[in-house]
């Protein structure tokens, strides 16, 4: 992995040489979040990815952003290649109506011995793959958390024993997410990955996603309906592809300057059908 290229990336080169501390772990969390977007455009593309770290770090430096394998994958190994102490584990995103489990559709990192006057036991939830969910490391500690216009609840988990449960705002995407303590390596995502990136009722699969969190809220493109949630929340339907490739490149940092005219072209077909069948009330 090129560390210096990625530290341009986020805009944060002179943190290259700089001593780990909890003040650059939050310097980097956010530029993380602000400037790489959470997104499965891939999929959309008929481009299959991996959970590979290294083949993450190479298409968010090259400007493409990914979900959570991808995502925290490359950040955790853009942290340890600081110098930061940081763990993997496996983790369950709880969506709205669903049942909490640990069923390894998410991926996790905690980082220890960053100690700060907000949290001097130094441990750290470290996630820069919930989407809509965090801006800053969260202080692994049990409590109740504002984030700009959100309210996050840090406690332990009634499904994984030791474990941690994130209770994500009440308007958020998912209810929440639990997860255990124990380190574990990406080839125990591989499966859920293959399911999420393939299986017709995966929502990746159904709905183009993408998202990208600032200090002040959230933006969201499911399909061709953009919105906004937190300070000034709005909605509205993009209904042109140029409309659609200026909402990437404007607002969610996605230039897709590695997809050819022809693949934007078939791109913009498949989402515009989706969403046409989404009007007609059409199973997806």
């Amino acid at each position: 992995m090129n560390t210096a290229a990625y530290l341009r990336r986020l805009g944060l080169p002179t943190l290259l040489d700089a001593p780990t501390s909890a003040e650059s772990l939050r310097a980097l969390h956010v530029a993380h979040i602000e400037k790489v977007a959470y997104e499965a455009l891939e999929i959309w593309l008929g481009r299959p990815t991996t959970v590979d770290p290294a083949e993450s770090a190479g298409r968010i430096i090259r400007g493409r952003g990914g979900y959570c394998y991808h995502l925290n994958g490359a950040f955790s190994e853009l942290l340890r290649a600081l110098g930061y102490d940081v763990t993997r584990h496996v983790g369950g995103v709880q969506m709205r109506g669903g049942a909490p489990g640990i069923t390894a559709n998410h991926l996790v990192l905690t980082a220890r011995g960053l100690p700060s006057d907000a949290n001097p036991g130094g441990e750290w939830l470290v996630d820069a793959g919930l989407g809509d969910a965090l801006h800053e490391p969260l202080p692994l500690v049990a409590g109740t958390y504002t984030q700009g216009p959100f309210t996050y609840v840090l406690r332990p988990s009634e499904v994984a024993p030791g474990g941690w449960r994130f209770d994500h705002d009440p308007s958020g995407s998912f209810d929440g997410m639990d997860f255990g303590l124990a380190s574990t390596g990406m080839s125990a995502f591989a499966d859920m990955h293959r399911q999420l990136t393939t299986s017709p009722t995966s929502g990746f699969v159904r709905v183009a996603t993408v998202q990208r969190r600032d200090a002040y809220g959230v933006d969201s493109l499911r399909g061709l309906v953009l919105s906004r949630i937190g300070h000034g929340a709005s909605s509205v339907t993009l209904s042109t592809a140029r409309d659609y490739y200026a909402a990437l490149e404007d607002i969610f940092v996605l230039p897709l300057d590695d997809v050819s005219a022809e693949e934007k072209d078939k791109l913009w077909r498949k989402v515009y059908d989706a969403h046409e069948a989404w009007l007609s009330g059409a199973p997806q």
